[in-house]
């Protein structure tokens, strides 16, 4: 990894490429992607199936598409005994960090004649889009828990969850029990793109749903980006970004560990470390190199820092907050002596893990914040996924005669100066 005396021109020029970097959008696979969500829209389930036989699993038929709750029966039974217990784990303490974010009706009778509140109230049916992860050699379980147990804990009444099929046209057993554990309703073997037409425009075989969730890859990211209004969306996820601040007595084996561990995901993920110790900066450049060679995904890691890593030395940890601030990562690490004593500096970030015991992959799995979190500098005005995704908020408003009178007035001229005259007659014909 280079390092960058920050701040200076080459350091400037570096930073300005991170924050630059967004999607990897191109015109054709927009197209491309369009023309698999209007082909599902009007074709359904025949068009599922030729997506899946082409891309996922050539003997699937139609009536396989949906896992029947034999499959899922089987794969409870098949997973190990030391899977069951990591997945009761984090299932249990994913579901305690967010049954916190559940939020209250409320009404307020404050001002005289009046009755304002908000109802909070549940989306009826959800989707949950779960990557294949490598044919479903490497099942992305902590997906299933983090898209599913929020929405449950919201009060959907009904939670589809997609995946797509191995070849033989089966679902990674691990995935099946993780769905099962997670109180999914209902699980389809499609993946892509056209997983997320069938959810947002429904098909004979999979309904409809209100909102998706779930990370996936670029196809699936811009299909979601294309239906967003249509149907409710978490959010349009870049590629993985991990951002380490560091003083003089931070554990450059640790960083450098962390950093890999983001920078293996793809060729588009961002490693950054800031620190305010030359030496430090040396040593984790050092530790990145000896760890990188060990690793089974070395060339996409190599890449990866190549391409979006960089150590940057700045004078001070004041500049070092400014700095990923400015940055907003998805995933920022405190490597300091105090970590607790710098929360009030941060204003932009997606997670922030504190203490050099608490590395990302923490969070990933079995901490119980939501690990969905935003990319590309988006933590500077959204958040993780969570219960807030699944729910709606419904205004309520009643007012007594004498309440009424006492604003009319005012409501009158504010309509008048928008030139909206029925809006200021609605309230004129009940003066009379």
């Amino acid at each position: 990894m280079k390092i960058y005396k920050y701040p200076s021109k080459s350091a400037e020029k570096r930073v300005a490429s991170l924050t630059n970097r967004g999607l990897d959008v191109k015109k054709k696979d927009v197209a491309y992607v369009t023309r698999i969500l209007e082909d599902v829209r009007k074709n359904g389930d025949r068009a599922l199936i030729q997506y899946a036989r082409r891309f996922d699993s050539p003997r699937l038929t139609i009536a396989a598409l949906k896992v029947t709750s034999g499959e899922i029966d089987a794969a409870a039974k098949s997973v190990e005994r030391s899977f069951k217990r990591a997945l009761n784990r984090a299932a249990g303490q994913i579901e305690a960090y967010h049954r916190q974010q559940l939020g209250n009706s409320w009404i307020n009778t404050q001002r005289p004649g009046t009755l304002l509140g908000q109802i909070v109230t549940p989306v009826d049916t959800a989707g949950v889009y779960v990557p294949g992860g490598r044919g479903g050699k490497t099942p992305l379980v902590s997906s299933v828990l983090m898209g599913v147990i929020p929405a449950k804990i919201a009060g959907v009444r009904h939670v589809a969850m997609v995946t797509p099929p191995t070849k033989d046209g089966s679902v990674n057993p691990h995935l099946l029990a993780a769905a099962r554990k997670a109180g999914v309703d209902a699980v389809y073997k499609v993946g892509s793109a056209w997983a997320i037409a069938a959810l947002a425009y429904g098909t004979e075989m999979i309904p409809k749903v209100d909102v998706i969730v779930g990370p996936g890859n670029i196809y699936v990211t811009l299909a979601k980006k294309i239906v967003a209004g249509t149907v409710g969306i978490d959010m349009i996820a870049g590629p993985s970004e991990i951002l380490v601040i560091a003083d003089s007595a931070a554990n450059p084996a640790f960083i450098a560990a962390d950093l890999l561990s983001q920078a293996e995901h793809d060729t588009m993920a961002s490693a950054i470390l800031v620190t305010d110790s030359r030496a430090v900066a040396e040593a984790v450049a050092d530790a990145v190199k000896e760890q990188l060679e060990n690793l089974t995904r070395k060339e996409t890691a190599a890449k990866s820092l190549q391409r979006f890593g960089a150590i940057l030395v700045v004078p001070n940890l004041e500049a070092a907050f400014e700095l990923s601030n400015r940055i907003a990562p998805e995933h920022l690490e405190l490597h300091v002596k105090e970590p607790f004593a710098y929360i009030g500096r941060i204003s932009n970030a997606g997670a922030v893990f504190m203490g050099e015991y608490t590395p990302e992959p923490v969070g990933d799995y079995v901490a119980g914040p939501n690990h969905v979190l935003p990319t590309a500098g988006t933590a500077r005005f959204s958040s993780a996924l969570s219960v807030d995704n699944f729910v709606k908020k419904t205004s309520l408003i009643h007012y007594s005669r004498k309440a009424f009178e006492r604003e009319a007035k005012d409501i009158i001229r504010l309509a008048e100066i928008e030139g909206l005259e029925a809006h200021a007659n609605s309230v004129k014909i009940r003066l009379r």
